[in-house]
């Protein structure tokens, strides 16, 4: 035997899997197709510049995240807890009340929604933050357009807030995810901050892949297929383990069991230097217009200083969908936000675009949390988002729900060896 267990993929299932297999007793092979830990959750260095692949944030209310994560050590840096909505104009800012009670006055007043609307959102967070996960999880399930519109939110604030700010969440222009989906995310909203670590996305990987020994992670290993307790790199190795976990994306597991691909949702990011932040605090800004490509935009560089060399400022826009020509969408990108920023818009300088199709799974209903690691034969777990539902929350529980089921199963190397 190589391993005990081979896991497939380094990203946040596959190390936390691997994490909980070492406090376990057993050894852990992980073998990374990719040349850096963490999947989809990466940060790429240019000029200076910490670059996330794609919009991607920590909610720091999440339990498994705050049982794995050393928050601290991370250095997180929050977002303002609400955002800023263009629309008519200028931009409106829309603030959680909970938790800037200040700003209930302006809240108030505000036309992003009707004062019936305002009072909806008690209902609503107040239907969100009930029961544990378990009993949410457990509600009538529709999709999240219908149940706000169900609660009776008018079209007012479902353009000009809900619909731009968690469409640019799931990926999803019509919000047809899940309301049970919709629900766990207000209440990580509602509970906590949302954060940037101060290096970048990739430090949250980097420091789960820190817990593991040397040599444990094996990365540009490509999985080819599995064979019984035995699994071939495209290399042309075969490394045998009594158990595999998959831990990859949704489709990249499809592949390696032979399945039907997973449907998916796309975005499409682009970087720019500026030599100015377009804003100045630390906020989300969102297109509460009803048209255009821009989905919303954020100054990572106001949150934290790591993110851009001195006297430059990073703005990241982000769009829905992977379809379109990059220089074709940058030229609306411009045009849309100069009417937003004025012509300062037109000196920014591109830094990358990352266009990411297979960004997430489609999240429609029915969407249950993972109770028991998915088996496919007497070797073979899964975990990850095709196990679970998409968060880091998820991904980093049912990484331990499959330690958890292979360790009933599997007995260490060392015991074998001397039986």
């Amino acid at each position: 035997m190589d391993a005990d267990v081979i896991v497939i993929g380094a990203g946040l299932s596959g190390l936390a899997c691997a994490i909980h297999l070492r406090k376990a007793g057993l050894e852990p092979l992980v073998l990374e197709a990719g040349d850096q830990v963490g999947g989809r959750v990466a940060t790429e260095r240019r000029d200076g510049f910490l670059l996330d692949r794609g919009f991607q944030v920590l909610q720091t209310w999440y339990p498994e995240a705050r049982r794995m994560l050393d928050y601290q050590a991370l250095d997180l840096r929050p977002f303002y807890p609400g955002a800023l909505s263009w629309f008519d104009g200028r931009l409106h800012r829309v603030s959680d009340i909970w938790r800037r009670p200040l700003r209930l006055p302006q809240m108030l007043v505000s036309p992003v929604g009707t004062t019936a609307d305002k009072l909806r959102l008690l209902r609503l967070r107040h239907q969100a933050l009930t029961g544990d996960l378990t009993a949410l999880y457990a509600r009538p399930e529709t999709s999240a357009a219908a149940r706000l519109e169900a609660l009776g939110f008018s079209p007012r604030i479902r353009e000009r807030f809900f619909l731009p700010f968690f469409s640019g969440v799931f990926f999803d222009p019509e919000l047809a995810v899940s309301s049970r989906a919709f629900e766990f995310v207000f209440r990580a909203f509602a509970l906590g901050d949302t954060a940037l670590p101060a290096g970048g996305m990739a430090q949250i990987p980097r420091q789960l892949a820190a817990r593991l020994p040397s040599g444990t992670i094996r990365l540009g290993s490509r999985v080819e297929r599995i064979e019984r307790d035995r699994v071939l790199l495209e290399s042309g190795q075969r490394l045998r383990a009594c158990a595999v976990v998959i831990a990859t994306d949704a489709n990249a597991a499809a592949r390696l069991l032979d399945e039907p691909q997973h449907p998916m949702r796309a975005t499409t990011c682009f970087h720019f230097s500026a030599p100015q932040p377009p804003i100045e605090d630390n906020a989300l800004v969102i297109n509460g217009s009803g048209h255009g490509v821009v989905n919303s935009l954020l100054c990572p560089s106001n949150l934290s200083e790591h993110y851009a060399p001195p006297e430059r400022a990073l703005v990241t826009v982000n769009c829905l969908g992977a379809t379109h020509n990059p220089d074709t969408l940058e030229t609306q990108i411009r045009q849309e936000l100069a009417a937003w920023f004025g012509e300062a818009v037109g000196g920014w300088e591109r830094l990358a675009v990352h266009r990411i199709p297979q960004a997430l799974p489609l999240q429609q209903p029915s969407v249950q949390p993972p109770r028991a690691a998915p088996q496919r034969g007497e070797r073979i777990w899964l975990c990850g988002e095709v196990a679970a539902p998409t968060s880091i929350h998820w991904a980093l529980s049912s990484g331990r729900l499959a330690a958890e089921a292979v360790v009933g199963s599997v007995r260490p190397r060392a015991i074998r060896q001397h039986v």
